[in-house]
C-alpha cells in the first residue's frame, strides 16, 4: 500500500472496539479509519494529523465511487493530546515491557476503555492491588510497546461510591474543585453584588436605557425539585389588545463573567456543567452558578430578555431582546406547576393557564413543520448516604416540562431569526454562534430502513434521503408497540450529532431554519458567548473576522467538551446502573430484546433499564443461530425465534463491576 506524503488533514481522532481509529476530515464523506498499527501515539479524543493510504481510494471516495475497502490513514503526530493523566484500575499482568525497573508486571487498566494502552507502573506495590489510581506518562518511545507510568494520586479502592465517582469526573478530564484564585473571584464578584445592582438600576433610567426594569411582570421560575441553579424565569403580563406580553428571562451571566477574565478562561476549560447521579460539576463557581447569577425567587436578578407579545395561538406581533433587572415571585418544582394546572387552582394559576396554551400551540406547530419527536425516557437513581442505589426508576416527563421545553425553543429559535435580520439590514455579516444538525448520512437512513423494515413498519427514503416528516410519521406508527424505544434509539444514532459552530446550516431535527443556545449560560459556555455577540449586535458593534475565527475555536472545543460530558453521566448511569443489579443476582425480570448478535442477544430490564447479555450457549433446548437480516436468532431444531424488540423474561445470573457487564439468562413465562 502506497502512502500519501503530500496532502495531511487534521481531525479529532476516535477509537473504538479494539483499537481501530476513525478520523473525519473535509470533502469524505466516511470517517477515515486508522488501523491499530498506524495510530502511532495518537489515543481517543486527541488532535491529530493524519496522513491517507492509498491515494487511489482517497480519490474515488472524493468522486463519489465506491473502492473495494473504506478509506484507510495514519497518525503523522499528536496536536494537541485530548489528557494529560488517565484513570483507572492498578493489575498486575504477566507480559513483561523492557525499560520498567523490574516491576512490569504492574499495568493501569484504563476506566475509559477507548484508551488502547495499558501504561506500566514500575513504582506500583501491592498496597495499589485493587484501587482506583491517577497516572501520567513518563515515557512513551514505542508507539507498539505501553508506555511507562507514574501514580500521582490514589483515588481509594474500586467498587466504592466516591472513589467509582471521583474517577468518572477525573476520566473526563473534569475537576469537581475550582483553582483557589477561581474561587476567589467569585467570591470578590458576590462581594459586590450591592454595587453592581446599584448600577444596573441607574442602567434602566434615562431616554435610551441600556436595560429594562420588568420587575413588575409577574414572574416564576419552574425547574427540577432539587434544582439549585435557575437559568431561566417566565414573566406573563395581559395586555390592553387581548395579547400577552411573554418574557423569557436567562441569567446575565456576562454581565458578571467578561470575556477573557479568570474565570470566562476557566468556563471555557470547563465547556460545561456535568450532571451525574449524585452530583452536579458546575461550570461556573458555586456562589455565581446557584446565587449571584441564579434568578432565584424574591430577589432581584439580572437578566438577559427575550420578550415577546403573542396571542394564544402562538403568532407573534412583536419581540424585543435586551438586558433586563427582573423579581421572580415564585420558585415552582414541575410537579408543583402541573399540579396547580390539574388541580386549576393554586399561585399564579392565570398566568401558567395562559403560557401551557400558548406553549401547545407552539409544539403543534413545531411538529407540523418537521421537528422530530425524540423524547426518551431519563433514568434515575434514589441512593442511601453510602451513594449505594436502592431504587432505579424512569423519569416521569410532566407537561410542564415540555411547556418550559417549547418556550425555551422559542428564545432559542427566535434570537438566532433575529440577529440574522439585524446583521442583514445594517448590512454586516451574522456573526453569531449557532446550533446546528446536519441532515442524515444517507448510507446510515438505507440501514435505518432496512433494520425498520425487517421490524415490519415502513419507512420511506429515496436513495438515504428522508425527510423529518417522515422520519415523524414513522416514529408516530411506533407509539405503543414494544419495541417503541429500540426504534428511536436506532433513530437517533442513524442522525447526525449536533454541535456548535459559526457557519449557519439549519437544524435537521427541529427543522429550524435558524437556531442557538441562548438559555443556559450559567451551565453551557456557548450560551455565554451567544449573549456576548447578542448584545454587540444590538450595540451595532461588528464583530471582526479575527474574533469570528476565535469563536469558531471555542464553539469546536465546547461541542467536545458537551461530548466528554455527555460520556460521563452516562458512564456514572451505566456504573450504577450495574451495582444496582448486584445484589439481584438469581432475581427474575421483565425485559426487552435491544440486540442481536453471532454470540447471544442484548436484553435490557424494563425497570432499571439496565442492559446485559444472553449468550447463546446459555439457551436451552435447541441450538440458536443469528439470522442477520431479520434481526433475530433462530433455533435448528424447533424453528423457534427471538427477534429485535420482543418481550422476554430474564434471570440475572452475573454482575461484574469491573468491566460494568450483566449476563442473563432467558426463563420460560409461566402460562397463566
Amino acid at each position: 500500500m502506497t502512502q500519501n506524503n503530500n496532502t495531511t488533514y487534521e481531525g479529532t481522532l476516535l477509537v473504538r472496539g479494539k483499537g481501530i481509529g476513525f478520523v473525519s476530515i473535509p470533502d469524505h464523506e466516511e470517517d477515515i479509519v486508522i488501523p491499530t498499527e498506524s495510530l502511532n501515539f495518537g489515543l481517543d479524543g486527541d488532535r491529530v494529523e493524519i496522513e491517507l493510504l492509498d491515494p487511489r481510494a482517497a480519490h474515488a471516495a472524493r468522486a463519489g465511487k465506491k473502492p473495494g475497502e473504506r478509506q484507510e490513514g495514519r497518525v503523522v503526530r499528536v496536536i494537541e493530546p485530548a489528557r494529560s493523566e488517565f484513570v483507572g484500575l492498578v493489575e498486575m499482568k504477566p507480559t513483561p515491557t523492557s525499560g520498567s525497573g523490574g516491576k512490569e508486571n504492574w499495568r493501569l487498566l484504563p476506566d475509559n476503555r477507548r484508551i488502547h494502552i495499558r501504561p506500566v507502573l514500575p513504582e506500583a506495590t501491592d498496597t495499589h492491588k485493587g484501587m482506583k489510581v491517577v497516572v501520567t506518562i513518563d515515557a512513551w518511545q514505542n508507539p507498539h510497546v505501553d508506555p511507562v507510568g507514574s501514580i500521582t494520586e490514589v483515588l481509594g479502592p474500586a467498587g466504592n461510591h466516591e472513589t467509582e465517582m471521583q474517577a468518572i469526573i477525573r476520566s473526563g478530564g473534569f475537576s469537581e474543585n475550582f483553582p483557589e484564585h477561581i474561587a476567589r473571584a467569585g467570591q470578590e464578584l458576590y462581594e459586590q453584588r450591592e454595587d453592581i445592582f446599584t448600577k444596573a438600576i441607574e442602567d434602566t433610567k434615562g431616554d435610551n436605557p441600556r436595560r429594562r426594569d420588568m420587575r413588575h411582570a409577574p414572574t416564576c421560575t419552574i425547574d427540577p425539585a432539587d434544582a439549585k441553579d435557575f437559568d431561566d424565569a417566565i414573566s406573563l403580563e395581559l395586555l390592553e389588545n387581548g395579547h400577552v406580553s411573554v418574557g423569557i428571562h436567562i441569567a446575565d451571566v456576562s454581565h458578571y463573567v467578561q470575556d477573557g477574565d479568570d474565570i470566562d478562561m476557566e468556563a471555557r476549560e470547563r465547556g460545561t456543567s456535568i450532571y451525574l447521579v449524585d452530583r452536579v460539576i458546575p461550570m461556573l463557581p458555586e456562589v455565581l452558578s446557584n446565587d449571584l447569577c441564579s434568578l432565584r425567587p424574591h430577589e432581584d436578578r439580572l437578566a438577559f430578555s427575550a420578550v415577546f407579545e403573542m396571542n394564544e395561538k402562538g403568532e407573534i406581533f412583536d419581540e424585543w431582546y435586551g438586558q433586563t433587572i427582573i423579581h421572580s415571585d415564585k420558585r415552582f418544582s414541575y410537579e408543583e406547576a402541573q399540579t396547580v394546572l390539574d388541580n386549576q387552582d393554586g399561585e399564579m394559576l392565570t398566568e401558567l393557564n395562559s403560557i401551557m396554551t400558548i406553549s401547545r400551540a407552539l409544539r403543534k406547530q413545531r411538529y407540523k413543520n418537521g421537528a422530530i419527536a425524540f423524547e426518551q425516557p431519563e433514568v434515575r437513581f434514589e441512593l442511601d448516604d453510602d451513594g449505594k442505589p436502592i431504587r432505579a426508576y424512569t423519569k416521569v416527563r410532566t407537561e410542564t416540562m415540555l411547556m418550559i421545553e417549547d418556550l425555551m425553543l422559542l428564545a432559542n429559535r427566535k434570537v438566532a431569526e433575529y440577529v440574522h435580520q439585524l446583521s442583514k439590514k445594517h448590512n454586516h455579516e451574522a456573526a453569531f454562534v449557532y446550533r446546528i444538525h446536519d441532515e442524515p448520512n444517507q448510507e446510515r437512513i438505507e440501514d435505518l430502513a432496512t433494520f425498520l423494515h425487517a421490524l415490519g413498519h415502513e419507512f420511506k427514503t429515496h436513495q438515504g434521503i428522508v425527510s423529518s416528516k417522515e422520519i415523524n410519521k414513522m416514529l408516530k406508527g411506533i407509539e405503543g408497540k414494544p419495541e417503541e424505544e429500540l426504534i428511536k434509539t436506532a433513530t437517533i444514532r442513524s442522525m447526525a450529532k449536533a454541535i456548535y459552530t459559526t457557519k449557519n446550516i439549519g437544524h435537521f431535527g427541529l427543522a429550524f431554519k435558524f437556531y442557538t443556545h441562548f438559555t443556559s449560560p450559567i451551565r453551557r459556555y456557548p450560551d455565554l458567548m451567544v449573549h456576548r455577540m447578542l448584545r454587540r449586535h444590538l450595540d451595532q458593534s461588528p464583530i471582526s473576522k479575527k474574533e469570528l475565527t476565535k469563536y469558531e475555536n471555542l464553539s469546536a472545543q465546547s461541542s467536545e467538551r458537551e461530548m466528554t460530558a455527555v460520556r460521563a453521566e452516562r458512564d456514572s448511569i451505566k456504573y450504577k446502573q450495574v451495582e444496582y443489579m448486584q445484589g439481584k443476582v438469581d432475581q427474575e425480570f421483565d425485559g426487552t430484546v435491544t440486540g442481536v448478535t453471532d454470540w447471544g442477544v442484548y436484553v435490557e430490564d424494563k425497570e432499571s433499564r439496565a442492559e446485559g447479555m444472553v449468550r447463546l450457549a446459555s439457551i436451552k433446548g435447541d441450538y440458536y443461530e443469528h439470522d442477520a437480516k431479520k434481526y433475530r436468532i433462530k433455533g435448528q431444531r424447533t424453528g423457534r425465534t427471538l427477534s429485535l424488540g420482543a418481550d422476554v423474561r430474564i434471570k440475572l445470573v452475573r454482575a461484574d463491576m469491573e468491566e460494568r457487564q450483566l449476563d442473563f439468562e432467558l426463563v420460560e413465562k409461566k402460562k397463566k
